[in-house]
């Protein structure tokens, strides 16, 4: 039996219409840190952290669902989120304004506490 990859918790239902992107430049953002099992394009070393929007990237099909020749569908905003290196690797010693862009699907986000 194949592995089903893991369900977005915020991902809606195939044929709804998306009501737009959820986060805007400079929002403070959290990335999920559930495990996927599957086609997953989240980097392992960001789960669970948090980082700050750079830019909306576009809309696009879902790629985790396009893995498995699923339509993708509705359609997710793809946002460039910036981390401070730091923040990611406990023992990192380069400049304290050292950042890594990620780009990350909104099904894998949450606005991150103030």
């Amino acid at each position: 039996m194949a592995s089903q990859p893991a369900k977005a918790a915020s991902t809606l239902a195939p044929g709804s219409a998306y009501p737009g992107p959820r986060f805007s430049e400079g929002a403070r953002v959290h990335v999920d840190s559930r495990e996927a099992i599957g086609h997953c394009r989240t980097p392992y070393y960001v789960r669970g952290k948090a980082g700050t929007v750079a830019s909306l990237v576009g809309i696009f099909p879902n790629p985790e669902q396009l893995a498995y020749h699923r339509p993708g569908l509705p359609k997710l905003p793809l946002y460039r989120v910036r981390f401070m290196q730091a923040e990611l690797w406990e023992d990192y010693a380069g400049a304290a304004d050292d950042h890594l862009d990620v780009d990350i699907y909104e099904s894998w986000l949450e606005a991150a506490d103030a």
